[in-house]
């Protein structure tokens, strides 16, 4: 801005620096264009066109950490923003998920029966564990066995006496 205000209006660049709030020296800094900026370019330009997938920090870790250089990431990352290497991000691709199938509505009793283990604590910090079986199409209660552990002999024991009762179902789930 200050360059303009000086090159159009005919300006002093002493009172250009005033009006825009800046020093004399910012204004007449020049940045020295090192031959280590072409390295980089050089080196940026190679990396990203045989490793597609990097992007800056891959290229930086490797120029750092394999070949040795000890360039400032800002500086490289300057560089490489000049370059516009700037890899696109990609937005995540959601999952296409099948339609559900809508659960099969039992039309008789003894069809299909449910189980489910539940648990619950006790004020003095035991666990207390239920064993239940559903029947599906009503939704009665067949049978519920508690205690504080419930061994695989014991849930086999629980079905089969309802099983004895009601008779076996066509589906458990």
């Amino acid at each position: 801005m200050a360059q303009r205000a000086v090159a159009t209006q005919a300006m002093s660049i002493r009172l250009a620096c005033v009006a825009f709030s800046i020093s004399e020296t910012c204004y007449r800094y020049q940045p020295k264009l090192l031959s280590e900026n072409a390295e980089i370019v050089d080196w940026l330009i190679r990396l990203t066109h045989n490793q597609r997938g990097w992007g800056f920090g891959l290229c930086f870790l490797f120029l750092r950490n394999v070949k040795g250089y000890g360039w400032n990431h800002k500086r490289v990352y300057r560089i490489y923003r000049e370059l516009e290497l700037n890899l696109r991000i990609k937005p995540h691709k959601r999952l296409v998920r099948a339609v559900p199938e809508p659960l099969a509505v039992p039309e008789q009793p003894n069809e299909v029966w449910s189980i489910d283990f539940m648990h619950d604590q006790l004020s003095d910090g035991r666990s207390v564990r239920l064993f239940n079986v559903l029947d599906d199409f009503n939704r009665e209660g067949l049978g519920m066995e508690v205690d504080f552990s419930l061994p695989a002999e014991r849930v086999i024991r629980s079905l089969n006496q309802v099983i004895e009762w009601r008779g076996q179902p066509q589906v458990i789930s």
